[in-house]
């Protein structure tokens, strides 16, 4: 797997403050932009493959602090992809009806079927982190959740589901800074919130939070990847190259199921043909 990203090996113990924001892979920007058209451009033809094939889907989970770039590398590592074939599920405060389940009810239902690509923007992991910090549950409750969320993705992988999941890693004075812009650009202005200060006063217990998280779900069926964030142009190529790489896996597999759908396409012409003359 790519470099680019940290794979966080299953059952491992880790703290985020081992891997820097900043790390570039001493890549340059201009060959990473350059590369990255060219990631792009391939992972929509993959996406049309996994479409075609219909055997598996691809789930990419996306995490990470206020500012991090979640919607801004979806947009840009998904931006040629086909959307009759893909689709960003968001998560935000439960409602009644999300509560009134159990923490998995309101996931399970916007996972991808075959064929398609979710992106979870924020994810089920919110259930072990904001509960977390804030104390909304019981720590009994949080703590089976690592389990509970290891056997859920089980379950997806052994569907067919290509599970992907990124932290992407900002640094606390790269995250202050980009608050700070928002005050001054009109363009970014919407995104302003008092509570993404207020949740930043919480950095150090959301860290510990992470640390955990990461470490006790990162599977073999579906690893975490920390990327490093504060570069935004690294970060972008960073996520696309791992999910392409990923994905490369299953082409042959794909194009033997397409081959065998031809094939069956085209008997079924033939004898469309033979039997009305034309």
């Amino acid at each position: 797997m790519s470099s680019l990203t940290h794979k966080v090996e299953p059952g491992s113990t880790i703290s985020l403050s081992d891997y820097a924001p900043r790390y570039d892979g001493e890549v340059k920007r201009k060959d990473a932009e350059a590369e990255l058209e060219t990631l792009t451009t391939e992972l929509d033809e993959l996406q049309e493959l996994l479409y075609g094939a219909g055997t598996h889907s691809l789930l990419v989970v996306m995490q990470g602090m206020d500012t991090s770039g979640k919607d801004s590398t979806v947009r840009t590592v998904f931006g040629k992809v086909s959307p009759l074939g893909s689709y960003v599920a968001p998560f935000k405060v439960p409602t009644e009806e999300e509560l009134a389940h159990d923490f998995l009810w309101r996931v399970h239902k916007v996972t991808p079927r075959k064929g398609q690509i979710g992106i979870f923007n924020r994810s089920h992991y919110e259930d072990v982190l904001v509960v977390r910090v804030h104390g909304y549950v019981p720590e009994k409750v949080w703590k089976a959740r690592y389990q509970q969320i290891n056997d859920f993705e089980r379950l997806l992988a052994d569907s067919g589901t290509i599970i992907l999941k990124f932290f992407l890693n900002i640094s606390r004075e790269e995250q202050e800074e980009r608050l700070r812009e928002r005050e001054q650009e009109i363009e970014k202005a919407w995104k302003l919130s008092a509570g993404d200060w207020r949740e930043r006063e919480l950095w150090d217990k959301y860290m510990v939070a992470y640390d955990d998280a990461l470490g006790k779900c990162s599977t073999k069926h579906a690893p975490w990847h920390i990327v490093p964030a504060d570069r935004k142009w690294f970060r972008n190529y960073a996520v696309a190259s791992t999910i392409v790489e990923t994905l490369r896996g299953y082409k042959d597999t794909w194009m033997e199921k397409l081959e065998k759908i031809g094939e069956g396409a085209k008997a079924e012409l033939e004898a469309y043909r033979a039997g009305d003359g034309t």
